[in-house]
């Protein structure tokens, strides 16, 4: 169970959109057309190719179809690809790489799991040039692919690598808010909730500050997103662990 305080802080609204203000897909979509123009002008720019796919990757989180998702997830995955033959050592070049193969592998059924391993590799490669890039990014995504990849020997998945590297995430950057709520949803999924507890007293105790920090239109939809899976968080806590959870291994 949580205690009282935590389970009064509560979640704000979000403000209600003003008529004909842009929206997070709206600028997600500008950002990408603008993105697109800069990497048609400077197609051997190294930064603008890796910024490019960045705004790809957002650009696929408001995709209405596979096919849409698909050909801006190729957009970065060839941006990045080019930039890496010029800058092997580019990390952001492999971090985004790793984020629209992710989202390619989205679009996929079967042929999904072919693409984790590149995932993989090029997260590993992007923690070993700059583990600080977006927020402990490539051990946050890390520890999801592990969470959420079938396990050995249909593929990658691992219990042991998710919890080292989305611990490592927090330890990295306690900062950022889905470094913890990602740790708190692995706790819950496997039913450790005496270590759940604590994380989410841990987010509890950084999300004034986090509020002020990350805050403005560009993270909005970010918002939204944790403000649903706090309270989801909350509500699953103070319900406790289901009476007939049976104990899991924690290797």
């Amino acid at each position: 169970m949580l205690g009282a305080t935590l389970l009064a802080l509560s979640v704000p609204a979000a403000d209600a959109p003003k008529a004909g203000a842009p929206t997070p897909a709206s600028r997600a979509e500008r950002t990408y057309r603008d993105a697109r123009a800069l990497r048609d002008a400077q197609p051997t720019n190294t930064a603008v190719a890796w910024q490019f796919a960045r705004a790809c990757f957002d650009q696929c989180e408001f995709s209405q179809n596979n096919a849409d998702r698909a050909r801006v997830a190729n957009e970065g995955i060839q941006a990045c690809r080019q930039a890496l033959s010029n800058d092997p050592a580019l990390a952001p070049a492999h971090y985004y790489l790793a984020m629209d193969l992710g989202q390619l592998a989205r679009t996929k059924l079967l042929g999904a799991l072919a693409l984790l391993d590149e995932m993989e590799k090029e997260w590993k490669t992007a923690a070993g040039l700059d583990e600080n890039l977006d927020y402990a990014g490539p051990d946050r995504n890390l520890g999801l692919l592990y969470l959420n990849a079938p396990d050995w020997p249909l593929s990658i998945g691992s219990r042991a690598d998710a919890r080292q590297h989305l611990l490592r995430a927090v330890q990295l950057h306690p900062e950022y808010p889905e470094n913890h709520l990602n740790l708190i949803e692995a706790w819950l999924k496997w039913n450790h909730y005496a270590d759940a507890g604590p994380a989410a007293g841990a987010l509890a105790q950084i999300l004034p500050q986090a509020r002020m920090k990350f805050t403005g239109p560009a993270w909005d939809s970010s918002w939204e997103d944790w403000n649903k899976r706090w309270a989801a968080i909350q509500k699953q806590l103070s319900a406790g662990p289901p009476v007939a959870a049976a104990p899991h291994n924690r290797k």
